[in-house]
């Protein structure tokens, strides 16, 4: 497997997405002579030959429909590696609700085990008159 779920992902995502409104794409898409592995695998040599280290959405995207178009088109041995996709996670009311009540929970649980810790009394400091004693060099 090369690059990272959450990539495959969201290349899975838009690909289907683009093959329900684009029937000419969709014909392209169900062709069983091609897979999402071997176009994440083409998409990332595209990106090793290329020595740049950010695309933008539009250019992987491309790359990727670029991969189901052509019928003849190197791929490319497969690349081990991890891919940073920038995404937002959307939360429901309900998920954030509960996210403030486990964060109320935990704080209460350790302001009571602050409380529950015993407290130390502090050492006195011994105040004793120390005396000093001379050494010879202060003659």
């Amino acid at each position: 497997m090369n690059g990272t779920q959450a990539f495959q992902d969201t290349i899975r995502t838009y690909l289907d997405n683009m093959a329900e409104s684009d029937a000419l794409f969709a014909v392209k898409y169900a062709n069983p002579s091609k897979s999402l592995s071997e176009c994440i695998t083409y998409i990332i040599c595209q990106v090793q030959k290329s020595g740049c280290n950010g695309f933008e959405d539009d250019e992987i995207f491309g790359m990727a429909v670029h991969y189901w178009k052509e019928s003849e088109i190197e791929v490319g041995k497969p690349v081990n590696c991890q891919v940073v996709v920038n995404h937002t996670v959307e939360l429901t009311e309900e998920e954030k609700a509960q996210a403030r009540q486990d964060a109320i929970d935990k704080l209460r649980d350790e302001e009571m085990a602050k409380m529950r810790k015993p407290t130390q009394p502090k050492k006195a400091t011994e105040s004793k008159n120390k005396v000093e004693q001379l050494s010879l060099f202060d003659f």
